[in-house]
């Protein structure tokens, strides 16, 4: 008999993380076999509005959904059109021989049941809705990744910094850590703000930070700063609710003031990174016109907005995107 001793798995963050996360992958797929995508586009390529056409589907809804299948290599998208990758036809095609769709589609079957596995081992229970778990995770996830981006976007020479939707401030003390002469205005909901003040007076910082409570989408952003930093808030948007938001910020923002946006930026095609894909079916099903967008996408809200020399600082390969603007001297 083996006494060994088995070690002790040694996990990371990301490998839990990417575990939680699995289910998107496995669910785009599941809805694809339910609506018979690979079927539909396996003899031949077709366009989002017509598969839209011949299935009655919202045409911006499945285009995401087209988009993600693509960006999984399910898909094969080339010049707006989506064929079915020829070894998955064979097993997710109704018309194949070799067919496995009946087994996807009772997985399909299964997802509710799963879904009830926490209400069948512990019983009926409201499920945690609050700002605070929200906030808590956006730190958690932030947390390791602020450093690095406060240096990808490159600080110095900013004394004043507007934080939009900064929520309990992990990026503003990134900064204010970076730059020891840089003051900063930390604006989220007033739910958020009192988080804020705990985190900032915990760092001892609230000396050198402004916390303000308010809605970007309806209140005037606080003037006089030359820095302002938008972490992961404009894939909660739609296109116009964007331009909207840059506008505010453009306002706020001193003459030859920079913005800095962090977020998923997509391919020309939609279809990279990964992630970003699959993200944008989560903002499809988790807000009224939330996205994820292109640098293109990016660029031409910034621009609508009054910015100038929209580019690229860094590409996204996990929600690490970034894009700068300036607003004119």
């Amino acid at each position: 008999m083996n006494t060994k001793e088995k070690e002790p798995a040694q996990w990371s963050q990301e490998t839990l993380l990417g575990m939680g996360r699995a289910f998107m992958e496995s669910r785009v797929l599941l809805t694809g076999t339910e609506l018979d995508l690979f079927t539909l586009a396996a003899a031949k390529p077709l366009s989002a509005e017509q598969i839209a056409g011949r299935i009655g589907a919202d045409l911006r809804a499945l285009t995401i959904l087209l988009d993600a299948l693509a960006a999984m290599g399910l898909l094969i998208k080339q010049n707006d059109t989506y064929q079915t990758e020829p070894s998955a036809a064979q097993m997710l095609s109704a018309e194949s021989p070799a067919s496995i769709l009946p087994m996807i589609r009772h997985s399909a079957d299964l997802w509710d049941r799963w879904g009830q596995l926490t209400h069948r081992v512990a019983g009926p229970r409201e499920k945690e809705k609050s700002m605070r778990a929200f906030i808590g995770a956006m730190h958690v996830i932030g947390n390791t990744l602020a450093p690095r981006i406060v240096s990808l976007v490159g600080s110095a020479g900013a004394r004043r910094l507007l934080d939009v939707g900064g929520a309990s401030g992990t990026y503003t003390i990134a900064f204010l850590e970076a730059e020891p002469q840089m003051r900063a205005t930390l604006f989220d909901l007033p739910s958020v703000i009192d988080m804020a003040r705990e985190r900032v007076g915990a760092a001892k910082m609230l000396d050198r930070v402004t916390l303000v409570a308010g809605d970007y989408r309806k209140d005037p952003l606080p003037a006089g700063h030359d820095l302002a930093f938008v972490s992961a808030i404009i894939h909660q948007n739609s296109p116009a609710e964007n331009v909207a938001m840059f506008r505010n910020i453009f306002t706020a923002l001193d003459p030859g003031g920079r913005i800095v946006v962090r977020d998923h930026i997509l391919s020309p095609d939609r279809t990279h990174p990964k992630s970003g894909a699959l993200f944008a079916v989560n903002m499809l099903v988790g807000t009224e016109g939330g996205n994820s967008y292109t640098e293109t996408d990016i660029r031409d809200a910034m621009e609508k907005a009054g910015f100038v020399g929209a580019r690229i600082l860094h590409p996204d390969t996990r929600m690490d995107g970034l894009m700068e603007g300036f607003r004119p001297r």
